[in-house]
């Protein structure tokens, strides 16, 4: 079992405008780091890469919910079927928007 079990790669891509990739589980005992990086995201439009992440609980979800609240706007990409079943069930699809790679490429 690897050390770490969640990676957080943050990338400023100018000013306001922030990408965190995550890579790994974000679960109960991984939320907290999310969380930590949440608090330097004030004002920041946050898109969140969700590729990578094997496994989200509702730790997860509430941790999006965190950086949703202090940032200035979330969006989230990558997000697979389980866990867009789980946006969609407890009605957090339509508070966390959820981006398509070609529709992140057209807005550039």
């Amino acid at each position: 079992m690897p050390d770490q079990l969640l990676t957080i790669e943050t990338t400023r891509l100018d000013a306001g405008h922030v990408l965190l990739q995550l890579i790994g589980e974000l679960d109960y005992d991984t939320a907290p780091e999310l969380t930590a990086v949440a608090a330097d995201l004030s004002g920041d439009e946050v898109l969140i890469d969700l590729t990578r992440v094997s496994l989200c609980d509702s730790s997860g979800l509430s941790a999006l919910l965190v950086v949703q609240r202090i940032a200035r706007a979330i969006r989230l990409t990558g997000v697979s079927p389980q866990l867009q079943r789980m946006l969609d069930r407890t009605g957090l699809a339509e508070l966390l928007a959820v981006e398509h790679v070609d529709d992140l490429r057209a807005t550039g």
